[in-house]
């Protein structure tokens, strides 16, 4: 049975396409408020995974010396020139450099930045990859627990096994599959229940605690968690207390503290839908729709102008 339609785009009248998925709102206690689709079986939440990943560098000894390190430690970034700075500047200060990193070597993903660097002729560079700054973390934590830099994208390293061993704790469900993500890293397979309820456990966590750290830091400093223009940028700002990752392939996690979480996953991988999707999930929370307006509903655009919609399914906003 396939999931339902979570996503209608019309077009001048014309129902042009649908996205299916699965998504899950829960409430401040953790309790299923919705369940669309299949919100308990394991998928993989690629960069979603990143805030809670985080959270078990600290508990390693990682020190980000400001809240913009944390934040890029658990970002995807677009490899702005802060972007790679700051990624330098975490293995800078564990004594190490970019010729450490296991990332592959990118583009940035910011058009301007990119548009420069190839009128310039400039290579791929690693820092310049999205996930450099959780590499970057990844290696100053390991550097703090004297663990080896050498090998710390296998599985069976003892950061690895630190940070698969967290994720399952905050999802209160095991990690069901290991893979390798895009940027080399292991990727862990968790529900969208699981991955909503770990994101949620970060923003109600104590003061003082890694999971709050984690999200008071991205809170605090949402370009380096994203980057210009980004909907993971705008949405923080525009919505004091909410936490937001995105992941590839059609995933995305929010936490409100005080009102719940929404996580979601598109089955076509797409990025089109997610955002009415989420937001439609973060007004079941009661946030208001003056702050999610720009994304409950994204325009299509025609010639010069606008001749449809990107609009989340009925059921999502009744």
């Amino acid at each position: 049975m396939s999931n339902p339609v979570l996503v209608e785009v019309e077009r001048s009248g014309f129902l042009e396409s649908v996205h299916r998925g699965s998504l899950v709102v829960l409430g401040a206690d953790g309790e299923v408020l919705l369940a669309a689709g299949a919100v308990d079986r394991p998928t993989l939440p690629r960069s979603s995974n990143k805030p809670v990943q985080a959270t078990a560098l600290l508990a390693a000894g990682w020190q980000p010396r400001s809240a913009a390190e944390l934040a890029i430690g658990a970002g995807s970034h677009t490899g702005e020139d802060g972007h790679r700075e700051r990624a330098a500047a975490i293995l800078e200060s564990a004594r190490l450099t970019p010729e450490h990193l296991g990332c592959p070597p990118a583009l940035p993903g910011h058009e301007p930045t990119r548009a420069a660097w190839l009128v310039e002729g400039r290579a791929p560079e690693r820092l310049a990859m999205n996930c450099s700054g959780k590499h970057a973390a990844m290696l100053a934590a390991c550097v703090a627990a004297g663990w080896p830099v050498e090998g710390y994208l296998d599985r069976d390293h003892p950061l690895q096994q630190a940070i698969e061993e967290r994720l399952g704790e905050a999802g209160e469900e095991p990690v069901s599959a290991v893979v390798v993500d895009g940027c080399g890293a292991p990727q862990h397979a968790l529900s969208p229940t699981a991955l909503a309820r770990g994101v949620l456990s970060l923003v109600q966590a104590e003061p003082g605690t890694p999971g709050r750290a984690v999200a008071d830091a991205m809170r605090a400093e949402p370009w380096f968690v994203a980057g210009t223009g980004r909907d993971d940028t705008e949405l923080m700002a525009a919505v004091p207390g909410l936490l937001v990752k995105g992941g590839a392939d059609g995933v995305h996690v929010a936490a409100v503290p005080g009102a719940g979480a929404v996580a979601l996953k598109l089955d076509d991988g797409g990025d089109r839908g997610r955002m009415p999707a989420l937001a439609a999930g973060l007004r079941r929370l009661g946030l208001p729709d003056d702050r999610l307006a720009p994304w409950l509903q994204q325009p299509v655009s025609g010639g010069e102008g606008v001749v449809g919609a990107v609009r989340p399914a009925a059921f999502l906003t009744s």
